[in-house]
């Protein structure tokens, strides 16, 4: 990059940081620090859950999804707007009411404090290891493309973090979301303009979207009901509105984000600005991968988007065949571009033709790519994509304003995460589990508690293994765990004659069972002769139904129990 774009860079990052400590001292309270003393306006509400969301894995690995493969991860978010209406009329009267500060507390009111302690631990489990893969994702990609060392990467982004979530802890969070989505956002647009421009001074729009269209890139909705398949419609609506309801309902990171708000309205109205704008922005992303597609149609791409792959193999025995597949790539897109450009109603009809022939090229160079023993630090070339198209096509001063985009998002997700961390570690654990006269000071400990998760946060990045698909990576991690927390709840909300111990049975059974389903599903179909396997958001499906049915048999058969 040059010293502009770093500039810019580094500028926005600290801005935000000392924006954050500036907008938030003199917090000398327990509630100013772990609820913004309730005070948080709908705007701001609905910016922080979206922020937190929206980490940098979103605009990463999301336009890398658009890219190869098209809009069908949009179907993933499909569910949410049911979600929102779900927590907005059953989860947050109930939060408001009891005046909580975390989404756990309740349950040691409706249950026992041994529930209330498993579903905390859970979310400390999962969100714990969810704030380090925020930090290391980004960083890893960043660190190949920008030359930096991955460490440097990840030390800036963590200590930058930890600096203003532990000066100003929910509100030093809430005040930095508005300045990074408007980062974000700004961003994100000037991309699309570029990209649109880049793309029109060749094609007409509707020749775009022609382009586009290559592979079905621009069909957003599967109709078939299929529960081995990650994405299509049935798996968004009805296993991503579990996941979706576990998210916003029970996972600290969100429900921090608006227990804060002045009013049940407020907050309600926070959580519908969510629903109605998360599903277009998605879809927007992943139209940008979509439109870096069509960009690479009638501007030369690269031989492949990690670039350490390509200098490895350079290097390797395999360097002459790579260099044959180069010249054919590179030969079949002049063809196809010239085609494109003289005869569009031509290029139209053989579009398919040459998407196959680039495809058996690109897949030729992928197993020649493996041959050559490179081990990929990211496991998908298309997570690449999007920062790629930055780098080599926006000009001095936007490439370093892209940069922050991606450091302001993986900020914006790792300051909630952190936050939340440190509110359920002294609320649920700390202030819970010691007697009053021995707390002390709740500010001081809440404030190291904070720094203690960043630092555990950074060390896990530091120590991470390569990862599949990035955005994947994070969301199979919460599929794992919130399907179980989730039935919990709806146990508690909608089964009030199942007791503590019940439920308690039940979420062990099926988090060992979603597991076990998770890491020996290929075993298991191999001994069995069926295959069992299924996309990670059934397993919030799974998981909280497991939870109802178990805890529900296990109360019929023991009155009793507590």
């Amino acid at each position: 990059m040059h010293w502009i774009d770093w500039c810019v860079l580094f500028g926005t990052l600290l801005f935000i940081t000392i924006y954050g400590i500036y907008k938030t001292r003199g917090i000398k309270n327990e509630e100013g620090y772990l609820a913004s003393d309730k005070n948080t306006p709908w705007w701001a509400i609905g910016l922080s859950i979206m922020a937190t969301q929206a980490s940098a894995i979103t605009f990463l690995s999301t336009p890398g999804l658009g890219y190869s493969s098209g809009l069908e991860f949009v179907q993933f978010y499909f569910g949410l707007p049911i979600a929102m209406l779900i927590v907005a009329f059953g989860f947050v009267p109930l939060y408001h009411k009891l005046k909580v500060y975390t989404a756990y507390e309740f349950l040691e009111k409706r249950f026992d404090g041994k529930t209330r302690l498993l579903t905390a631990s859970l979310f400390l489990i999962q969100r714990g290891l969810a704030a380090g893969i925020t930090i290391y994702a980004p960083s890893i990609i960043l660190s190949q493309l920008l030359g930096l060392p991955l460490q440097i990467n990840i030390l800036t982004i963590g200590i930058l973090v930890i600096l203003y979530t532990v000066s100003g802890g929910t509100n030093a969070v809430t005040q930095t979301h508005k300045q990074q989505m408007a980062v974000i956002f700004l961003g994100l647009f000037i991309a699309f303009g570029f990209l649109y421009q880049g793309i029109t001074s060749h094609l007409t729009t509707s020749q775009m979207f022609d382009v586009a269209d290559v592979g079905n890139r621009l069909t957003a909705i599967d109709w078939n009901f299929n529960m081995h398949e990650k994405y299509n419609i049935w798996s968004g609506l009805i296993a991503g509105t579990f996941l979706m309801l576990s998210y916003f309902g029970t996972d600290q990171s969100q429900v921090q984000r608006y227990i804060s708000g002045k009013s049940i309205k407020q907050i309600r109205t926070g959580l519908y600005f969510n629903a109605i704008l998360k599903i277009p922005m998605q879809f927007f992303i992943l139209f940008l991968g979509i439109m870096v597609f069509v960009f690479y149609q009638v501007n030369q791409p690269p031989v492949h988007f990690d670039q350490l792959a390509v200098e490895h193999v350079m290097e390797s025995e395999y360097a002459d065949d790579f260099s044959s597949l180069r010249n054919q790539k590179t030969t079949l897109h002049d063809e196809q571009k010239a085609l494109m450009l003289t005869d569009f109603e031509s290029y139209n009809t053989q579009k398919k033709e040459f998407a196959a022939r680039q495809e058996k090229i690109d897949t030729d160079i992928k197993e020649i790519i493996q041959r050559s023993d490179y081990s990929a630090p990211v496991e998908k070339e298309s997570d690449f994509v999007f920062i790629t198209y930055v780098l080599d096509f926006l000009p001095i001063g936007l490439v370093g304003l892209l940069m922050a985009v991606i450091f302001s998002a993986a900020m914006s997700s790792t300051a909630a995460e952190l936050n939340s961390l440190a509110t359920t570690t002294v609320v649920d654990f700390y202030k819970n589990l010691t007697p009053k006269e021995s707390q002390g000071n709740t500010l001081r400990i809440s404030k190291w508690m904070t720094a203690g998760w960043g630092l555990f946060a950074i060390a896990f990045a530091l120590m991470a293994q390569f990862l599949d698909s990035l955005v994947e990576a994070v969301n199979i991690l919460g599929s794992l765990f919130y399907g179980t927390v989730l039935g919990v709840f709806l146990v508690a909300f909608y089964a009030k004659k199942i007791g503590g111990s019940a439920v308690f049975i039940g979420a062990i059974v099926a988090e060992i069972v979603v597991l076990i389903l998770y890491f020996f599903d290929k075993v298991i179909s191999s001994a069995i002769g069926y295959d069992i396997s299924v996309g990670f958001l059934w397993y919030n499906l799974i998981a909280a139904v497991l939870v109802f049915v178990v805890s529900k048999l296990i109360q019929t058969f023991t009155p009793k129990t507590a």
